[in-house]
């Protein structure tokens, strides 16, 4: 063991990533397009997230996730440069108490714990500035590392739903994750 940023560090434990939740800028493209264009976390997400990642996705992104107030999707920074986002998407209509949650985060900096703390903030953040009763998340039934880290964070299984999702040429499961206000509150 190593003793580093005033902690010990043991080489078989994943490594502590100090980072930082805020809002999205037009600064943030070039690091955007770096780190989102990767197969490895396109393959992960909705169709919605483009792969390959060009400059006019990042810009359209970029537009979208800075235009709600209160602030909905934030950047993940880490060491002064934006290396993935998360997200809380409020619902409509009979499902208005509840919240969508969204994640991707940088393959350079998976197995640094960042997700797990990132999802705690964002859950906290989201019951505190939205009136809603559940915060949940649908990871792929293939995302094996998205489910340890909901379930690192604190949600629980709800619902896998078989071959729902139509992902490059396959039918996956949809997983179901989610907390409820008074868990957390």
């Amino acid at each position: 063991m190593i003793l580093q940023n005033n902690r010990l560090d043991n080489p078989k434990r994943p490594t502590m990533q100090e980072f930082k939740l805020r809002p999205w800028s037009l600064e943030d493209l070039s690091s955007l397009v770096h780190h989102a264009n990767n197969w490895n976390i396109a393959k992960n997400l909705t169709d919605a997230f483009p792969h390959p990642y060009t400059e006019e996705s990042g810009r359209a992104f970029i537009a979208m996730a800075t235009k709600d107030d209160p602030h909905r999707i934030f950047a993940i920074e880490v060491d002064g440069q934006a290396v993935g986002g998360i997200g809380i998407h409020p619902q409509s209509d009979i499902h208005r108490m509840n919240a969508e949650m969204g994640y991707w985060l940088a393959e350079p900096y998976w197995g640094r714990q960042i997700m797990r703390r990132a999802v705690r903030q964002m859950v906290e953040y989201g019951f505190q500035h939205f009136d809603i009763d559940r915060i949940f998340a649908r990871p792929f039934g293939t995302n094996i590392a998205s489910q340890r880290v909901l379930e690192s964070a604190g949600l629980q299984f709800e619902a896998r739903f078989t071959k729902t999702l139509f992902k490059s040429g396959e039918f996956l499961d949809e997983i179901f994750y989610g907390i409820r206000r008074a868990d957390v509150v």
